[in-house]
């Protein structure tokens, strides 16, 4: 690994500036809670219900993780590597829950196993209640395990194969094989994953609000909301905070361990089909029935109360301006994203200093603070320091990069991993500068991995909310925001199109990026042969 020798001052400098921006929302909150006396804030760190939100936080966050794992990882190797019926079919629909908002897949959920709802008004059967902690570990695995899926997915493109040739002639199976030579080249991709969901999972707000699951985000809000007084919610989030900062130091000692496993020296070769045999079509018909639940089931709900809705006589806004605002918000988030991610991901990939770690993982503190959190310092900080960005679009880009910015540096990050450091030192033996390999080698290798992170960031901005709710300027309204709007009010039916819009938003560029990475693999797999 390289040395911040290798890393010019113009890569730095910015990674540090941005890092420090990140920091705006915490600051905000140890300046409210130091309002507190120390009796006070000793005494609602003690409490019971605070040590019981701490644990059940972790505790769901813990669960959705291991869950997100043990569902991505297999489909991602049966879609890749395996002769599955249909893999580039289910290859593309695997990775559309991701854009499903939780709120949404809660709703239709609750909305299909509650009582009274769509499953025992067609069937005669009453399911189990969605409700509660296990309801709200259901709908967060659901939608929110594409993240790992994505990581995995690109990292098994990128792996050499020779290693796994080597094994298979060494008379080991492909089962042995993925247990024992791919999985730990897979570590640094399931690691960075992994972080995206326990951080989406502590940040989430619209889930387990809508399934009655009380958690940090719920609590800081409802005390936002009901209290005069906002210092013990600014303490509640600093508790987040130190939760967020556990996780990110336990997904480095997880994924740093291996990190120059992803590299390699040279043009990787398409990788061998795995032949299923018998498993074929018991594997397809798995996968198929776990993507009708995340994804199936959901738009289902969606259409019938559309239906619903539309004989009844109710009469339909188009939406056709949220949706514009929506789908212009989002593109300009991820582009400012992804090139505020840059600078980091560049220097955190070259260099094992722990001032360039310690930067990486500050840009991660706001990605597990509620929107409200963020939304809320951001408003302080409009309204003392930078007026003329208050109630505007710029400020809202300003929360989205705040928000999620680490989408955009772990694909970045896992693309520039997988370039060898040979590269560089072959680019300045030729007489590049530090500066010429980082313009002229590293971003144009780590194109792949900007579309990715774009296309994340992307996705998420189209499904938030508390953020835009807080922060948009007046008649600001996007699709998640009629969405939320009506959903509060049980107004499901008028929910129901702006719903299907939100999702078809999202949707499509999500599908034309998938379908593109398969037309490059096809062509790539053609060129080997």
């Amino acid at each position: 690994m390289s040395t911040s020798r290798s890393v010019p001052l113009g890569v730095r400098l910015p990674a540090l500036l941005v890092a420090a921006a990140m920091l705006v929302p915490v600051g905000y909150l140890v300046a409210v809670a130091a309002t507190l006396t120390p009796g006070r804030a000793l005494e609602i760190l003690r409490a019971p219900a605070t040590l019981e939100l701490i644990g059940r936080t972790l505790a769901l966050a813990a669960t959705v993780t291991i869950a997100s794992i043990v569902i991505a990882v297999p489909i991602a190797w049966c879609t890749e590597r395996t002769d599955m019926p249909g893999r580039r079919l289910l290859s593309l629909s695997s990775a559309l829950p991701l854009v499903i908002p939780t709120y949404v897949g809660a709703f239709a959920l609750v909305s299909a196993l509650g009582p009274g709802g769509l499953v025992a008004s067609v069937t005669g059967w009453t399911p189990p209640s969605p409700y509660g902690f296990r309801g709200a570990a259901v709908a967060l695995t659901l939608f929110s395990y594409p993240y790992v899926l994505l990581t995995v997915r690109g990292a098994l493109r990128g792996l050499d194969p020779a290693l796994e040739e080597a094994s298979r002639s060494l008379g080991r199976g492909p089962v042995v094989t993925l247990l024992r030579v791919v999985l730990p080249q897979l570590r640094p991709s399931i690691a960075a994953g992994s972080l995206l969901v326990s951080l989406y999972v502590l940040s989430d707000f619209g889930a387990v609000t809508m399934l009655r699951t009380q958690t940090f985000t719920r609590a800081i809000f409802l005390q936002y909301r009901i209290a005069f007084d906002r210092a013990p919610a600014a303490l509640l989030g600093l508790l987040l905070v130190v939760l967020t900062v556990t996780v990110l130091v336990l997904e480095a000692r997880v994924g740093r361990g291996r990190s120059g496993t992803l590299a390699r020296s040279g043009p990787v070769r398409p990788a061998g089909v795995v032949t299923l045999g018998r498993w074929r079509w018991p594997v397809t018909l798995a996968i198929g029935a776990f993507l009708a639940l995340a994804l199936v089931l959901p738009m289902i709900v969606v259409v019938w109360w559309l239906v619903r809705g539309i004989a009844a006589g109710q009469a339909f806004d188009p939406a056709l301006g949220a949706a514009a605002r929506t789908l212009a918000v989002a593109a300009g988030g991820a582009v400012v994203a992804t090139i505020a991610a840059l600078p980091i991901a560049l220097w955190s990939a070259r260099d094992t200093s722990r001032l360039a770690r310690l930067t990486e993982r500050t840009a991660y503190l706001g990605y597990a603070l509620p929107g409200i959190v963020v939304a809320f310092a951001l408003v302080y900080v409009g309204i003392r320091a930078v007026p003329f960005l208050y109630q505007t679009v710029g400020m809202l880009l300003v929360a989205y990069v705040v928000l999620f910015l680490p989408q955009a540096i772990g694909a970045l990050r896992t693309s520039l991993l997988q370039v060898d450091t040979d590269v560089d030192a072959a680019a300045r033996t030729l007489g590049a500068s530090r500066w010429e390999v980082v313009m002229r080698v590293l971003l144009p290798l780590s194109r792949g991995g900007a579309v990715a992170g774009a296309t994340l960031v992307f996705l998420t901005i189209v499904k938030e909310l508390p953020a835009t709710l807080l922060l948009a300027p007046t008649g600001f309204e996007t699709l998640a925001t009629r969405v939320w709007s009506a959903t509060e009010e049980a107004f499901y039916a008028r929910a129901a199109l702006p719903a299907l819009l939100l999702v078809l938003v999202g949707s499509l560029p999500l599908a034309v990026s998938m379908v593109r990475q398969e037309r490059r693999r096809g062509s790539a797999t053609d060129a080997g042969r």
